[in-house]
């Protein structure tokens, strides 16, 4: 759960609560699903609780009742800070979402903020921004050194020190002020800014601060798309951003299968190469080169994905 969200705000539930987290770190999944079901007795709209309840539940294989609680969670949390309705996709309980809530989204990194590099490189094996940019610097033709570059989804900024000496101009977009605080730090961006990129790209926040469209001759995308299914609006946003000739470079998860993208356990989205060549073509890029590689370590396996290096047509 979320810091913001932990309390019940009822003393007793929250006791109770905590005593099924220990019961369940301790490897008493039942108990503690019947301890917090006891504390939503004195709370309902815990919607917290109910999240929490749900995932009790599904580790105990109860995935009907999980079910059930994520309806309860989205009844009370029109949001979906929690993302439960991503959870529901994967349980069977939902159709599959074009993309996760904005609000979801924005919430889970500015709570992972602090610890994300830790996390993510150290204890992940995370590897996308070295392999990206060594990609950029490796495929024929594409230029040694670009006007302006624009890092979408720029989270702490880990991609920015693989490319900064070969740009004039960097910027970085993220929605999480949490992750872009955090990018501040390594002094690399010349902009940064909040952005979501499931918006349309007049709302997106791309365009704000009277910066132009077809301004960019480099796009970069490390490790974001997973976080997105339906890719058209972030294609849209980096077709407005690219001039003419420019190179759009980014990774996403390898889904394995002929076509279409698929919603994960992780919650994270894999998409095909096919997929993702045909929504290219459709905002007149072309594949310039990819290469397929594990990105990360996920529950002690490797997780594969495939980096792209497109241009736009002139």
């Amino acid at each position: 759960m979320l810091p913001s969200q932990l309390s019940s705000g009822d003393v007793i539930a929250d006791r109770r609560a905590d005593y099924a987290k220990m019961l369940a770190e301790s490897g008493e999944l039942q108990s503690a699903a019947e301890l917090m079901e006891q504390a939503l007795e004195l709370v309902p709209r815990w919607a917290a609780g109910w999240f929490t309840l749900a995932t009790y539940r599904e580790k105990v294989g109860d995935v009907k009742g999980a079910i059930a609680a994520l309806n309860e969670v989205l009844t009370l949390d029109a949001g979906d800070v929690f993302g439960a309705r991503l959870k529901l996709a994967v349980l069977g309980g939902a159709e599959l979402p074009d993309r996760p809530p904005s609000l979801y989204v924005e919430r889970l990194f500015d709570d992972y903020a602090d610890r994300f590099e830790t996390s993510l490189v150290e204890k992940l094996s995370y590897s996308v921004p070295g392999k990206l940019a060594a990609l950029i610097a490796e495929t024929a033709g594409i230029p040694k050194h670009f006007r302006l570059a624009v890092d979408l989804g720029c989270g702490t900024g880990l991609f920015g020190p693989e490319i900064r000496d070969r740009v004039d101009r960097l910027e970085g977009y993220d929605l999480s002020k949490g992750m872009l605080a955090k990018a501040a730090e390594k002094n690399v961006y010349d902009h940064l800014g909040q952005a979501d990129l499931s918006a349309e790209p007049d709302l997106s926040g791309v365009f704000d601060a009277g910066f132009a469209a077809g301004r960019a001759d480099l796009i970069t995308a490390a490790d974001v798309l997973m976080y997105l299914g339906n890719l058209q609006d972030v294609m849209t946003i980096a077709c407005q951003l690219a001039a003419d000739g420019s190179i759009f470079a980014f990774s996403v998860e390898d889904a394995q299968q002929p076509d279409g993208y698929v919603l994960r356990d992780s919650l994270r989205f894999a998409h095909s190469e096919a997929y993702v060549r045909e929504i290219l073509a459709d905002h007149g890029f072309a594949v310039q080169d990819l290469a397929r590689s594990v990105i990360r370590m996920d529950a002690g396996k490797p997780v594969h994905g495939i980096l792209f290096i497109a241009r736009k047509s002139a």
